[in-house]
């Protein structure tokens, strides 16, 4: 009953709170420490050399023969015991009537655990009564050769090497009196299998596309290209992340100044941490501030097969599902994989609706705000009536109302794609349909705006590669200020300086402009705007100074030779 009372005296009295001391973020946490600088003193530390290169030491630090000495700086290292996900065992090896203690170490959920029992600690702890003569070096020469069955074991003297594997999903052994240690590959983590490409789904070839690990995206790409001149090249990026990364390149047919210059590039990137190929490409790329890509980023292993085969280079990233290849032209960004898989005379009509679509979902609004403000004369007058007619209850003007439309559907475009699940398709579909109805009947827009907003929009979607597709959307809306300043001058002018800008830039050395700017031979070349027919692509591309010019013969369908020659489907130079 008393407690009853107490409640509800304290309902209808009032209490001083308790002062309640809020957190503040320091600068480190031992600024209380730092003794205070003189008042008169208004210079500050220099914070030009604040990165420092704080393992140095570590580099350095060799393994010690002595395992308590291993056990603590392991310890300290991984900061054993509040690292939670990191395992240490500790064991013993039977030397003839002695045992000799070791401990081992690596990451749980990074390795596989039945690797570890079956062909690591079981051999170790009950397989190992080691009956030999001699010093440290025949006790570790025994283990590696007769008692680790697995497949993979690495002797290291220095720290910095086992840490290395530990970090990248193996394992360490440590043994008392050996001033090395074994490095083992256990990996066994969590991963997606190879499942379709989600940004790049075409209707025929291969289904396959790339995923996060990057043992399984090499051996992808090998799977393609059988060759053993295919060279896969180890790199380490990031000081911290240590990510590992792969260089691809067929030996004697890529540019050996090309390989040369992406592996300057890759061995100097000096980061902390690198977490997706997305990033990796920004540190590659020449120029930052250019809108055209400088790299193709693709999810499919056959595409990245295909432009290994004709001599460029691909780089994989191990944590990402995106390879990039380089270098690129802005010409072959306009192609899809699927380009390769169909007939001849179909690739045409399929390039040619690609292209109307890039052109459409660049300059239709534009044009359409050149055309309604400056140039009605190019239009008939039946339908300058009629735009003048549904524009006649907007009260803003056609720029304004065009910037807004455009804008909507950019939100509509970004919304979709970061709602998950079946909802965002359902959502672009249902909120172009309410939004453009509703505009409309409100008189914030005409129809004839939501027209060219839509077929806009449908042509931007034409654009096969990702990053390209940003590029224009980006123009897009500056020939829409350009058309509104001064029509078709100002479209004229925006021309001139997006070509200027596509021939300025350059990927790994090559113009993005060729084959027309600088122009090459058309025989050295495999296509241009249209595909040539599989059976005339004898050449690489001359612009690649491959090492190998030719890929195939003059005559590649040889059962054709023994048809009798009366016209017909001929292999000619």
């Amino acid at each position: 009953m008393n407690k009853y009372i107490a409640s509800i005296k304290n309902l209808f009295t009032f209490k001083e709170p308790k002062p309640i001391e809020q957190f503040i973020l320091l600068e480190n946490a031992c600024d209380e420490k730092q003794p205070d600088h003189d008042s008169n003193d208004n210079t500050k530390p220099d914070d030009s050399n604040k990165y420092e290169d704080t393992d140095s030491d570590k580099d350095k630090a060799k393994i010690s023969k002595k395992l308590t000495e291993n056990l603590k700086y392991m310890k300290r290292t991984y900061s054993i015991p509040i690292n939670g996900d990191i395992v240490l065992r500790e064991f013993d090896i039977v030397v003839k009537d002695k045992t000799i203690p070791a401990f081992i170490l690596f990451y749980d959920g990074m390795t596989d655990r039945d690797v570890i029992n079956s062909a690591i600690l079981q051999p170790l702890m009950l397989l190992s009564n080691i009956d030999i003569k001699g010093d440290e070096k025949n006790i570790a020469d025994f283990v590696k050769n007769h008692i680790l069955p697995q497949n993979q074991v690495k002797v290291s003297e220095k720290y910095e090497d086992v840490i290395n594997e530990i970090n990248f999903g193996g394992c360490g052994i440590f043994i008392d009196g050996i001033d090395i240690a074994f490095a083992c590959d256990v990996k066994g983590w969590e991963h997606r299998s190879v499942e379709r490409p989600n940004s790049e789904q075409i209707l025929r070839g291969p289904q396959e596309g790339f995923t996060e690990v990057l043992r399984i995206n090499t051996a992808l790409v090998r799977k393609i290209i059988k060759d053993e001149k295919l060279i896969v090249e180890d790199f380490t990026v990031g000081k911290r992340s240590k990510t590992a990364c792969s260089l691809l390149y067929i030996k004697d047919i890529t540019n050996e100044f090309l390989v040369a210059e992406v592996r300057r590039r890759l061995e100097n990137i000096n980061i902390d941490y690198l977490i997706d190929s997305g990033e990796l490409e920004q540190l590659l790329e020449e120029s930052s501030y250019s809108l055209v890509p400088q790299l193709m980023a693709t999810e499919r292993p056959d595409n990245v097969a295909a432009h290994i085969a004709n001599g460029k280079i691909a780089v994989i990233m191990n944590g990402s599902p995106f390879a990039l290849v380089a270098p690129v032209t802005l010409l072959e960004l306009f192609h899809s994989p699927e380009d390769a898989y169909i007939r001849y005379p179909y690739v045409h009509l399929i390039r040619l609706v690609r292209y109307l679509g890039v052109l459409l979902s660049l300059l239709l609004p534009g044009i359409y705000i050149a055309i309604t403000n400056f140039h009605q004369e190019m239009i008939p007058t039946d339908l300058v009536f009629a735009i003048e007619a549904s524009r006649e209850q907007v009260p803003f003007p056609s720029v304004v109302e065009l910037l807004l439309m455009e804008v909507m559907f950019e939100l509509i475009r970004e919304a979709g794609i970061r709602i998950p699940g079946p909802i965002g398709p359902t959502l672009g579909i249902i909120g172009a349909l309410i939004l453009g109805q509703a505009a409309v009947a409100a008189n914030i827009a005409s129809p004839i705006l939501i027209i060219i907003v839509a077929v806009t929009g449908i042509g931007s979607f034409a654009i096969p590669n990702f990053s390209l597709g940003f590029t224009f959307r980006v123009f897009r809306f500056g020939y829409i200020f350009l058309g509104a300043l001064s029509g078709f001058l100002g479209i004229t002018v925006g021309l001139f300086l997006q070509s200027l800008m596509f021939v300025q830039s350059k990927s790994f050395g090559i113009p993005a402009s060729v084959p027309f700017g600088p122009k090459t031979s058309s025989k050295k070349g495999s296509e241009r705007i249209f595909r040539l027919p599989i059976w005339k692509q004898e050449r690489r591309a001359d612009y690649l100074n491959t090492q190998k010019e030719k890929k195939q013969p003059k005559v590649s369908r040889k059962w054709i030779e023994d048809f009798p020659k009366k016209g017909g489907d001929q292999n000619e130079a």
